[in-house]
């Protein structure tokens, strides 16, 4: 089994805090993030960094990686508990009846990733899973029950997906038999980390009945915004003149790129605020999003642009005066 250094990954200590994870995360995912770097490669390196860093962000697993290594993921099965069929091995069964939201229509649709995709990598007829979409499946305890059980498996979903709501066809594969079963699943607008989708009747079969299946949504650290409540919070980079003179800058929002007015005068840290630009709420209502305003001096000057700089520093106050 090859090892890989999670930390080196995310260029983080052994001992990094978890703050430090998720800014290192952060940092390389808004680098590597296929919708930003077209480089060969990077689609590569950003499902690399959201592999680190799916085990560094959970205390357990992060635990389990640390005394066992490469072998981690054969240590999170429960001591004595009898192990699944070769091929299966990140499977586990539970017993339980969780509620949530119910997310079942059968019946078949449009190209989305398979739900048996982002379990094992790969779905039938040779698809690939999503870039940075990662899913531990079936969680609980004791496999192979003859009796009906309801079964768990984490839903990973971008913010954006989350937001826009909708329905989805999943693939479904049978841990017994290997074959699949497709349907449909609605994602509730504005569904949130830690609430379930219910399929029903779609868990293990026994004594002649299935249990039900849940979704367990798990909402990705995203590489430009940070979700608070249904606020959503951003960074906009402006320039120099453009916060001393005031002007237009460009904000993409999770479904649009708007243009927004920076006030003159404006300093780092200030923020603007567009109202109903947020996350969905489960009312329909939407959060806002604020933009804090980072200024950012050019590494490098042209020799017109450095004498300007300069004609510019011996008639204004250092530092700045501001108003009363």
């Amino acid at each position: 089994m090859q090892y890989k250094d999670y930390y080196a990954v995310l260029g983080v200590a052994r001992d990094a805090s978890k703050d430090d994870i998720q800014k290192a995360y952060r940092k390389l995912a808004r680098k590597y993030h296929p919708d930003v770097n077209k480089e060969e490669g990077a689609e590569g390196k950003f499902k690399e960094i959201a592999e680190a860093y799916e085990v560094l962000k959970d205390p357990e697993k992060r635990s389990k990686y640390d005394h066992y290594g490469a072998a981690w993921k054969a240590a999170q099965q429960r001591p004595g508990a009898s192990g699944p069929p070769p091929g299966f091995e990140e499977f586990r069964f539970d017993f339980g009846g969780p509620g949530g939201f119910s997310g079942f229509d059968a019946g078949s649709g449009e190209g989305f990733s398979s739900f048996f995709e982002m379990l094992f990598g790969r779905g039938a007829g040779g698809a690939r899973w999503r870039p940075g979409q990662r899913a531990q499946a079936w969680s609980g305890a004791e496999p192979w029950s003859a009796a009906p059980a309801d079964h768990e498996a984490h839903l990973p979903l971008t913010l954006e997906e989350a937001a826009r709501g909708g329905s989805r066809e999943i693939t479904l594969a049978e841990p017994q038999s290997g074959k699949t079963r497709t349907f449909r699943v609605k994602i509730p607008r504005g569904v949130r980390s830690g609430q379930r989708i219910r399929l029903s009747g779609q868990g293990a079969r026994g004594d002649g009945k299935r249990g039900d299946l849940y979704l367990l949504v798990d909402l990705q650290p995203h590489p430009r915004f940070h979700l608070e409540g249904q606020d959503l919070h951003t960074t906009l980079e402006i320039s120099p003149w453009q916060a001393a003179l005031g002007g237009q800058a460009e904000l993409p929002t999770l479904e649009e790129t708007l243009t927004v007015k920076v006030p003159p005068g404006s300093s780092s840290g200030r923020r603007i605020r567009l109202r109903g630009k947020g996350f969905p709420g489960a009312n329909g209502e939407r959060g806002d999003l604020y933009a804090e305003l980072r200024i950012v001096v050019p590494e490098s000057l042209s020799e017109r642009e450095r004498r300007l700089y300069q004609e510019l520093s011996e008639v204004s106050p250092s530092p700045p005066r501001r108003a009363p």
